[in-house]
């Protein structure tokens, strides 16, 4: 009769949290990436470069 191989070890599984998630805050909470451009130059041609990228086409 042979002997059954020796069982190998588990990964623990992972712990269920049950914190508040309305303690934490989110990125909705702050105003980053709200329609900001990458870049920290501020031009008038970069900002027309802008209108009419996002401009509806009914509006040209």
């Amino acid at each position: 009769m042979s002997t059954p191989p020796a069982p190998e070890p588990r990964e623990p599984k992972a712990a269920l949290i049950f914190d508040d998630p309305l303690d934490q805050q989110s990125s909705d909470d702050t105003d980053r990436g709200w329609g900001e451009r990458p870049g920290g130059d501020r031009d008038s041609a970069a900002d027309l470069k802008r209108f009419l990228d996002e401009k509806p086409p009914h509006h040209i």
